[in-house]
């Protein structure tokens, strides 16, 4: 007999947003029953699959419904503070696609209005986490078989350059490809590694979208002093033509790693005649939706969800930091939230 209460969710954006639906309803302990959307088309288009979910054009009707348990928050990013804050208000659980929130101000006062509600969860989509490749690699590094990791070298390849010249990003002013992409990386190496970064040195540049409405840079690149020794190189290269890839190499005293579209090798030999180990676990292998199942549950059984709130506010002070670092070309610390 399942003892567990039926949790109701909502949905505030239903781009990627719609993608959360099968993800929260695949635990037996919830449904999806409030959608929210601003555009018509968008709200017409997506009832039509889903028939029996109600819809509105006001995220408030969402957020204010004493009857929902959780709310999933994937509108634009300029929205996510004043929804945030407006959930936890209204006692809601939240997951809130990535950036959590774009200013370090907004981040400590979403982080001390939590501090007030312990038993709220919340979590944001930082999928990586799931990749089946990355998870091999994850539990690698944790055995010891790579020694001690010294360098990693991570880069978000965008591969979609039309998101920032055109739509709501492009049209957003001072847009971070930091806080909406480089995060994900971000985040895989606070994940792998467990290690604390210090300061961060960063340089940036917008040659592939001069000319157009976009305002901020398009390339990022960052390096990243870790408590450790670490020296990590992550960024945002938002120019590229590439197709969408996470770029990412590790090299530890034993082993190295580097991803590839189709498999990744891994080097345990400085032989130069050495044959790598080709690593075929799935990559990405991830639905937009993977991390809800567990977010259920963690709502249903009081704990912290697979990305938990320090996760999340870890990799936001990295990225403030990143970014705080590229515009002053200067030398940053990473601030705690």
């Amino acid at each position: 007999m399942n003892a567990h209460p039926m949790l109701k969710a909502g949905v505030i954006g239903l781009g990627v947003g719609e993608r959360h639906i099968s993800g929260y309803e695949r635990h037996p302990n919830c449904r999806v029953t409030r959608l929210a959307d601003f555009c018509a088309e968008k709200r017409a288009e997506v009832a039509k699959r889903h028939p029996e979910r109600r819809m509105t054009d006001s995220a408030a009707d969402v957020l204010d419904d004493p009857e929902i348990d959780i709310v999933s928050i994937a509108s634009y990013d300029q929205h996510h503070f004043d929804q945030v804050m407006h959930a936890l208000d209204r006692g809601k659980h939240i997951f809130v696609e990535k950036p959590l929130v774009l200013t370090e101000e907004h981040a400590r006062q979403v982080r001390e209005k939590l501090r007030g509600s312990p038993h709220l969860r919340i979590s944001s989509n930082l999928i990586l986490r799931r990749c089946p490749r990355f998870i091999w690699l994850r539990e690698q590094i944790r055995s010891g078989a790579f020694g001690q990791i010294f360098h990693i070298d991570a880069d978000y390849q965008y591969g979609r350059i039309h998101k920032l010249l055109s739509g709501w990003r492009g049209e957003l002013p001072g847009y971070s490809l930091v806080m909406g992409g480089a995060v994900h990386m971000v985040d895989l190496v606070l994940w792998l590694t467990g290690d604390r970064p210090v300061e961060v040195t960063a340089f940036g540049n917008r040659i592939a979208t001069a000319g157009s409405a976009f305002t901020n840079f398009d390339l990022v690149r960052a390096l990243i002093r870790f408590e450790s020794g670490l020296v990590v190189s992550a960024g945002c290269n938002g120019g590229c033509v590439h197709p969408h890839f996470h770029k990412l190499e590790v090299y530890g005293t034993e082993a190295s790693f580097v991803n590839g579209l189709e498999s990744a090798f891994v080097y345990r030999s400085r032989d130069p005649g050495t044959v790598p180990e080709t690593i075929t676990e799935a990559y990405p292998g991830v639905d937009k939706g993977d991390l809800l199942e567990d977010f259920v549950e963690a709502v249903l059984h009081d704990r912290e969800p697979e990305v938990g709130q320090d996760a999340v506010f870890n990799a936001l002070a990295l990225c403030f930091a990143i970014e705080r670092a590229a515009h002053s070309g200067r030398p940053e610390p990473v601030r705690d939230i």
